[in-house]
């Protein structure tokens, strides 16, 4: 069982070339499910990533299980980066 405590996580690639890996470069707790939602959706919207440098547009995409991928394009080149909610379910 939950604690009720819900998390907004951003994971994003990092890196160049063959060098690129995914990471956790946000985490919040934000309370409520419901407030964690709308929080990953201003973050799909508004985050800015570190990759591109300049983001010159975005397609937010939300997936079934009510996560959002976004693709972040750039002057040269195009990003992603996925936004998730997630309950904490222990902290030991």
């Amino acid at each position: 069982m939950g604690t009720g405590q819900w998390w907004v996580v951003v994971e994003e690639n990092r890196g160049m070339g063959d060098g690129r890996e995914w990471k956790l470069s946000h985490s919040q707790a934000v309370g409520d499910h419901e407030a964690a939602r709308a929080e990953a959706l201003r973050l799909a919207r508004e985050y800015v990533p570190a990759y591109p440098w300049s983001v010159r547009s975005r397609q937010v995409l939300r997936l079934a299980d009510g996560s959002y991928v976004v693709i972040a394009n750039g002057r040269t080149s195009t990003f992603h980066f996925r936004v998730q909610v997630g309950e904490l379910v222990a902290e030991v």
